[in-house]
């Protein structure tokens, strides 16, 4: 057998892992052309932290889809907060999965009286006025944290979708829910290495894992698109693209035609 064929077979194989789904696009489309609020239209300034309950507000005010992180406490207890753990935040350096919601409530964010929210709690403020890019934190590999998240999703009556660095957390929607539109996550992992270590790094940076996600959107750190997997998924595949995070009306500009949709914060797209 010639290497033109060795080369073909091993270049069909790499874009059988990296395909996105493709039956979705017209559900997709709901979220595309659209910004969003990353962890809500905060303010440091303005005393209104991330994933709090008044930038979510703020979002909805100014009708921003919302960008929010989920991740579960050690009394299993949805809560809407982005980092491992509660140093940068919280000032306490303590890993939030091993924080009961009740301890959880004793802290406060950075330098103001508000509280780490519960998702349901987030979901009664935005009830359905702006999209939901929800992401799914799994710094383990249980996936309960997908079922408690969906549980709380299904009477929900407004618009969301799924999106996670964990390709397990899209696998489970995928077969689970595979009604709901999922997106992997990803950007230059291996420099530095992210949590998971090399080699998942590697997998997710060049979404080689899409073969078990079958994400219907990427969603790409808009500094590092000169990536093979992700340009043809875009071009090649034409799946629906997400830039984060876009924090400058500079980087907007420039991004504005690469992306279909953008997740911000530090100005008003």
């Amino acid at each position: 057998m010639s290497y033109f064929i060795y080369g073909l077979i091993f270049f069909l194989l790499y874009l059988s892992l990296i395909a996105p789904r493709f039956p979705k696009r017209k559900a997709t489309k709901e979220y595309m052309g659209k910004c969003y609020a990353h962890r809500g239209l905060f303010s440091d300034t303005n005393l209104i932290p991330e994933n709090s309950l008044p930038a979510f507000l703020q979002a909805v005010k100014n009708g921003y889809g919302i960008e929010l992180d989920v991740q579960l406490t050690k009394d299993k207890q949805v809560v809407v907060f982005h980092d491992n753990t509660l140093s940068r935040m919280c000032g306490i350096d303590v890993q939030v999965r091993d924080k009961t919601y009740r301890e959880l409530c004793e802290l406060t964010l950075l330098s103001t009286d508000y509280k780490i929210p519960l998702l349901s709690e987030v979901l009664k403020l935005v009830d359905g006025k702006v999209p939901l890019l929800i992401e799914i934190k799994l710094p383990v590999f249980s996936t309960l944290t997908c079922g408690l998240v969906n549980e709380l999703l299904c009477n929900y009556k407004g618009k969301y979708c799924i999106e996670s660095f964990n390709t397990l957390a899209l696998l489970w929607y995928r077969l689970k829910r595979p009604d709901v539109v999922r997106g992997q996550l990803s950007a230059n992992l291996t420099r530095p290495v992210a949590d998971g270590g090399f080699f998942l790094c590697f997998l997710v940076k060049y979404l080689l894992t899409n073969i078990l996600a079958r994400p219907d959107f990427i969603s790409f750190c808009y500094k590092d698109t000169l990536n093979l997997s992700y340009l043809l998924n875009k071009y090649l595949f034409r799946a629906a693209t997400f830039a984060w995070t876009i924090d400058s009306p500079k980087a907007y500009a420039d991004s504005y035609r690469k992306f279909d949709s953008f997740i911000f914060e530090g100005f008003q797209a």
